[in-house]
């Protein structure tokens, strides 16, 4: 009796072990599930699901499969951090969040004392890279590389004439206009205007007269569509048809739904449309046949995925150092083609285009 009830034993804790090796392995995407940026938290989370959907398809990770939990920082730091702690004690080995930096940099530090890898797919301030975290990872490019560029567009068009800055005092709203306003002034030209204004306001009239007082021919915003938006729509009230041109966060329909026609011809920066690459095309249709389009941070979200789950099979671990070490010394076959990171958690290869906004739709300029 006693022989057959160690042989039991023996047998219930293998099948307890065999389980327990085959648990979920939790991973996240957290960003602005609510609030007036939560256009880009729903991209994120339709393309992690869509992600998580076909790994657990082809088998999962290390023989496990994926199981997806959502953080809302409502684009809020400090809700940004309970929702990482949250993660944290959720067990969350990955997270492809957040959306703007002002909630990725302080969720970060939560992140690399509990051990769980961050890649940002939409977080461009560079101080997020530069804190020396080896958990954190980003697969958009940073505010240095677009504002260069976004400074370069206005001295080559509008050399000369009076050009206004603005920003939202955000994270990535400053960073970018800040950044913009050095490529700018280190091509020997100064900004008319250089202004804050505070985001979620209605009423930017005061602003936008004050921009037609300077008789400014173009206007650069660092902030996100809803503002920009709102802005565009009132310079048209007043009759002001400076240029208007912004970064990647106005990758969004809901864009055009706030301005209408005062959208027509503002110009942005983002990465090549992941759309229209030959390696997004299965994802896209997808997508697309379950009724939505992946536009903006959809793609990225799911290439973010895609980078840890190969990161993990490669390690055979989710330990976090060493999927890092892996990340850092290999190219990634993803939706948005061949991605790679230098030691900062960089892409080794970011690349911006210009978009322009015309007839409620937006394509890069060829």
């Amino acid at each position: 009796m006693k022989f057959k009830l160690s042989l039991l034993a023996a047998v219930a804790a293998t099948a307890l072990s065999a389980t327990a090796a085959k648990a979920d392995i939790s991973v996240a995407t957290a960003g602005p599930i609510t609030g007036q940026y939560a256009t880009f938290g729903e991209q994120m989370k339709k393309g992690m699901e869509q992600a998580v959907t076909d790994i657990n398809a082809a088998g999962g990770v290390l023989g496990q499969k994926l199981k997806l939990e959502v953080g809302d920082d409502a684009c809020d730091p400090k809700q940004a951090v309970a929702v990482a702690n949250q993660l944290a004690k959720a067990g969350v080995k990955f997270v492809a969040g957040h959306f703007c930096s002002g909630s990725s940099i302080p969720a970060s530090q939560v992140y690399a004392e509990e051990g769980i890898l961050q890649i940002s797919p939409a977080s461009t301030n560079p101080k997020l890279t530069e804190q020396g975290l080896k958990n954190v990872f980003r697969v958009c490019g940073r505010d240095d590389q677009q504002g260069m560029i976004a400074g370069k567009y206005l001295l080559d068009k509008f050399k000369g004439k009076k050009v206004a800055i603005l920003h939202d005092k955000s994270a990535y709203g400053k960073g970018l206009a800040d950044e913009t306003q050095k490529a700018l002034n280190a091509g020997g030209q100064k900004e008319a205007i250089y202004e804050a204004y505070t985001a979620g306001e209605k009423d930017y009239s005061a602003l936008v007269s004050k921009l037609k007082a300077g008789a400014v021919d173009a206007i650069y915003i660092g902030g996100y569509h809803t503002e920009a938006g709102l802005i565009a729509r009132q310079m048209k009230d007043q009759g002001l048809t400076a240029t208007l041109i912004s970064g990647d966060a106005l990758v969004t329909n809901e864009y055009w739904a706030i301005t209408g026609s005062a959208g027509e011809n503002t110009m942005m920066t983002f990465g090549p449309d992941p759309r229209e690459k030959p390696s997004a095309k299965a994802v896209v249709e997808k997508f697309r046949k379950a009724g939505y389009e992946p536009e903006g941070y959809t793609l990225y979200t799911y290439a973010a995925v895609q980078v840890w789950a190969e990161a993990v099979k490669a390690a055979g671990s989710t330990d976090v150092a060493k999927v890092a070490a892996v990340l850092n010394k290999t190219t990634f076959d993803t939706v948005n083609g061949k991605v790679s990171f230098d030691a900062k958690g960089d892409l080794t290869t970011p690349d911006y285009v210009w978009y322009k906004w015309s007839n409620g739709a937006y394509a890069q300029v060829k």
